[in-house]
């Protein structure tokens, strides 16, 4: 009986999403970046809060349609598709992120545990 208690333990530890594993959540615009990005972005904030990642997706989305120059857009759009299981997408927005992130100067993106998790690194 503590073998399968055990084992059922283990599958499910293992089937856990990586960002339930990362606690990572989306990120605030730099101060000063396009207002349509930044209302957005605060509004897919407050739905990831709400547990609503599909509808947190479609600001992220509109935030980085507003300013995909910002590796903050495409890591929050990255964190949702994962959210989501679309983890190829995901997995090209953190890319994105990652190459932004290292122009910028933004460590906390750049050594992201579940940014570095997608690109196998």
């Amino acid at each position: 009986m503590r073998t399968i208690f055990s084992v059922l333990f283990a599958l499910m530890l293992i089937s856990f999403p990586l960002t339930a594993t990362a606690g990572e959540g989306p990120m605030e615009l730099p101060a000063g970046s396009n207002p349509s990005a930044d209302m957005h972005n605060k509004a897919g904030i407050k739905h990831w809060g709400m547990g609503h990642a599909d509808e947190a997706l479609k600001h992220f989305k509109e935030a980085s349609a507003a300013d995909g120059s910002l590796a903050e857009t495409h890591f929050n759009e990255a964190i949702a598709y994962d959210k989501i299981g679309d983890h190829g997408t995901a997995t090209k927005h953190f890319g994105a992120a990652k190459k932004l992130a290292m122009k910028s100067g933004n460590k906390k993106i750049v050594d992201s545990p579940i940014l570095n998790g997608h690109l196998g690194h």
